[in-house]
């Protein structure tokens, strides 16, 4: 077996102690906890589904976009057994916007697992969350961790950059995940396992920042490496970004009087069951002087001037907007929707964009 890095061995007595690393961020902790809508108050137990809810829409989306989401879901389903129940439909028109929308999808059936295989209630085990639909490592840690009290590591990105730094660890990411994460499990203490957690994200999320970190106030600056060399934001390593790709398509929007025209999308891949403005296939080799040969109806289109820029975690976008009025019947796949009713419909943000556009252009 392998053995650690030096900075990953246990240290002697008194030189980077877990125990004292983990009493200092409880403390910490203590004083400076964020108040979250999902975080139970101090001596209130967290509700699972709480914080199930609100871990899965926190996956690779900022706190402040989530909070009204996790609230409106909330109000609208407020336990599992309701959420099961619900159409998936209004599931996916509730996210729409959220982005990663293989998070609803994975959201909705793994709360009808929940009520059918465990009766409504969640496993408290990391092994039997795992096997839930939707739930990892990260997130069946954090549960068990912070609704059950038992004794896990929950790491993602943000602990992922304190414990780097910490150990100014020059093994890259994400070669360095395995290491980080057997670093976190010696960490976590067998008292407050939940806070712990929680306190660790904090951390990295207001003290720990991936730019400009506050090392003054950090619980752990007189124990960090990082901070030692007066250079934290050189950790941690990562190799270099490939080049994101950048794809081209087109857009059309079709009316019938107050009627504009959508389909849904294939209930698997990238915007997997969201509705849209029939679209091209978003290619490298699109050309736009072709492109209404791929419309859904045959119409006197104009193309707006302006094409509709949008970033997906691995591509970039760049989507023409082709505008056609028509008198025809929606064709297979389509369906015509009132004007007035768009908002209520499962549209994701690229196609939230397309809809604004149309509207500033006066059409």
């Amino acid at each position: 077996m392998q053995s650690l890095p030096r900075a990953l061995r246990r240290e002697p007595p008194g030189c980077l102690a877990e125990a004292e690393i983990a009493a200092a961020v409880l403390a910490w902790y203590d004083r400076h906890r964020r108040s979250l809508p999902w975080r139970a108050p101090p001596g209130v137990p967290p509700r699972p589904y709480v914080v199930w809810l609100s871990e899965i829409m926190l996956q690779q989306t900022r706190v402040e976009a989530v909070k009204p989401y996790f609230e409106n879901f909330l109000r609208r389903w407020p336990n599992v057994a309701a959420l099961a129940a619900a159409p998936l439909e209004a599931v996916m028109q509730q996210w729409a916007g959220l982005g990663y929308y293989s998070r609803a999808r994975s959201l909705y059936a793994c709360a009808q697992a929940i009520v059918a295989e465990h009766g409504g209630n969640f496993p408290t085990s990391e092994a039997a969350l795992r096997a839930l639909p939707g739930i990892g490592r990260y997130t069946a840690a954090a549960i068990a961790a912070i609704v059950f009290g038992q004794k896990a590591a929950a790491v993602d990105g943000n602990v992922e950059r304190v414990l780097a730094r910490l150990e100014a660890l020059d093994v890259p990411l994400p070669a360095a995940k395995p290491l980080l994460a057997e670093k976190a499990a010696r960490l976590v203490p067998d008292e407050r396992p939940g806070d712990f957690a929680q306190a660790m994200m904090d951390l990295g999320a207001t003290i720990c920042t991936p730019r400009r970190p506050a090392c003054g106030i950090c619980p752990l600056h007189s124990r960090c490496r990082a901070a030692a060399q007066a250079m934290p934001e050189d950790w941690p390593r990562k190799r270099p970004k490939a080049t994101r790709p950048h794809r081209r398509g087109a857009a059309f929007v079709l009316r019938r009087g107050d009627l504009l025209l959508l389909r849904k999308r294939p209930p698997r891949g990238l915007l997997g069951g969201m509705t849209e403005f029939p679209s091209t296939i978003w290619t490298d080799f699109y050309d736009p002087l072709t492109a209404v040969h791929a419309a859904p109806l045959v119409a006197d289109y104009r193309r707006l001037p302006q094409a509709i820029a949008h970033v997906f975690t691995h591509f970039s976008l760049s989507l023409d907007v082709f505008l056609a009025d028509v008198e025809s019947e929606a064709p297979a796949g389509c369906r015509w929707v009132r004007d007035a009713d768009l908002e209520a419909e499962a549209l994701p943000s690229l196609m939230r964009k397309v809809a604004a556009a149309v509207r500033s252009s006066g059409w």
